[in-house]
C-alpha cells in the first residue's frame, strides 16, 4: 500500500506580488506539493507574477486566484515569501491586510520568511509576538510591537517565521510540520526567555550589500551575472528540498 504523505488534503495560499524572492516562493511551495498539499498562488491582479533572486529579475509563477477570490476559510495554511518588493506592495493592499488577518483570527498556521513579516506589521498583529526576519526590517518589527530575535527560525503559537534564503533547509523542514496541525493553534511555542528583541545588525547581510554593486550596465555581461546568481540560488534550493524531504 502507498504510504500516505504528511500533507494529504491539506491546501494551503501562497500570498506574493511581483517582486517575491523566488527561491522563497518556490522552494516551500515545491517542498509543500511533495508533500501532499495543493498550493494556490494567490495575489492581487491575475496573470503571471516576476520573481527576483536579490536584486536581479528571476522567473515567472502564475496566479490561481486573486486575493478578492480566496477564501480564508477554505485553506489551511498561508505562506507569506519575501523579497523587497512583494511584501511591500502587499502591506498597501486592505485585501491582502484582512487576508492575513482572517488566518491568524482562526490560529491557522502562518510560515513567513525574509521581509514576509511587513505584511504582517501592516495588518497590525505583530504586537507581543516572537519572530525573525530579514535584519533590516527589525525596526519595523519592533515598533509594531513584535520580539525580534536573530534566530533561522521561531515558531510563535500558530506562527513560524526565518530570516531568509540561508535559513530555508530549517524553515522548511519546520514548515511542513506546523502545516501538519490542526487549527486553531493556541499554544505560544516561542522561548519565553526572549522577552527583549535581539540587538540591530552593525552591517547589512554582505550577499545583499555586494549584489548591486555587480550588475552590469544594460545589455553588458547581463546573461553572465544572471547564470551566477541563477547557480548560487539554485544550490540553496536544492540543499534546502534534500534536508526538508530526507
Amino acid at each position: 500500500m502507498k504510504e500516505r504523505k504528511k500533507l494529504a488534503g491539506k491546501r494551503i495560499a501562497a500570498l506574493v506580488a511581483d517582486g517575491f524572492e523566488q527561491i522563497e516562493l518556490t522552494v516551500p511551495m515545491k517542498a509543500l506539493r511533495a508533500a501532499g498539499a495543493e498550493v494556490d498562488v494567490i495575489s492581487l491582479r491575475h496573470g503571471k507574477l516576476r520573481g527576483m533572486n536579490l536584486h536581479e529579475p528571476g522567473g515567472r509563477v502564475r496566479v490561481d486566484r486573486t486575493i478578492g477570490e480566496a477564501d480564508p476559510a477554505e485553506y489551511d495554511g498561508l505562506l507569506l515569501p519575501g523579497g523587497f518588493i512583494s511584501p511591500d506592495l502587499l502591506r498597501q493592499s486592505e485585501e491582502a491586510r484582512q487576508f492575513v488577518r482572517a488566518f491568524d483570527t482562526l490560529r491557522k498556521p502562518i510560515a513567513t520568511i525574509c521581509h514576509g513579516p511587513w505584511v504582517l506589521a501592516s495588518a497590525e498583529l505583530l504586537s507581543g509576538r516572537q519572530l525573525a526576519s530579514w535584519p533590516g526590517i527589525r525596526d519595523d518589527v519592533v515598533h509594531a510591537g513584535g520580539v525580534w530575535r536573530d534566530e533561522e527560525v521561531v515558531r510563535d503559537g500558530n506562527w513560524l517565521s526565518s530570516r531568509g534564503p540561508q535559513d530555508l533547509p530549517a524553515f522548511v523542514r519546520e514548515m511542513l510540520d506546523l502545516f501538519t496541525e490542526t487549527a486553531p493553534i493556541h499554544a505560544a511555542a516561542a522561548s519565553p526567555l526572549a522577552v527583549q528583541s535581539a540587538p540591530a545588525r552593525t552591517s547589512p547581510p554582505l550577499a545583499a550589500l555586494s549584489a548591486t554593486a555587480f550588475l552590469p550596465a544594460p545589455s553588458t555581461g547581463r546573461r553572465l551575472l544572471s547564470g551566477v546568481a541563477t547557480l548560487a540560488v539554485g544550490g540553496l534550493a536544492v540543499m534546502a528540498l534534500r534536508r526538508a524531504i530526507a
